[in-house]
């Protein structure tokens, strides 16, 4: 089989599953604009895996594995920056401390984003990449540094980055 043929079969099959990656995607996001996000995302990382597809597999299972994937990736994305500073304060607390500072959001942020910027360099980099959603593995491999490098890097960023933000809570 050429490989244009296989690419417009790939295709193919995709186009006509859209109907059911939105509603599965609707039922992990409970958002129209979210799952609409979800299945875009979806189809973009099957066409970019093409290639790691075997034709005898399931190609429905493969698809919405892909999509729960992306899915728990962005909620730990997610739990991430909510966790930012500290993973142990409890949700009330949070709630609590953004409805008495609601009217300074955008300073807060600023705050936040001047002492991320302020960051050593070499620490700076792998708690950035982190926050973009990367796993240790992968901050290790784009850095080219030791796996436990990039976690006590990424573990002295946030115990600086305490330290400099104490007063802000």
């Amino acid at each position: 089989m050429g490989k244009d043929k296989e690419t417009t079969q790939f295709i193919n099959k995709i186009t006509a599953m859209y109907p059911e990656l939105r509603r599965f995607a609707y039922k992990l996001t409970l958002d129209m604009d979210s799952a609409n996000d979800l299945v875009q995302d979806c189809i973009l990382k099957a066409l970019d895996n093409q290639d790691k597809y075997v034709y005898r597999d399931n190609f429905k299972g493969w698809v919405f594995t892909i999509m729960r994937n992306i899915f728990i990736n962005n909620y730990r994305q997610s739990q991430r920056m909510s966790n930012l500073f500290d993973p142990n304060v409890p949700d009330e607390c949070l709630n609590r401390i953004t409805t008495e500072k609601a009217g300074g959001n955008i300073y807060d942020a600023q705050l936040i984003y001047e002492a991320v910027d302020n960051l050593p360099e070499r620490i700076k980099e792998p708690f950035t990449l982190f926050m973009d959603g990367l796993k240790y593995r992968e901050i290790a491999e784009k850095c080219d540094l030791p796996l436990g490098t990039v976690k006590s890097r990424i573990f002295f960023a946030r115990k600086m980055l305490q330290e400099e933000l104490r007063d802000f809570v």
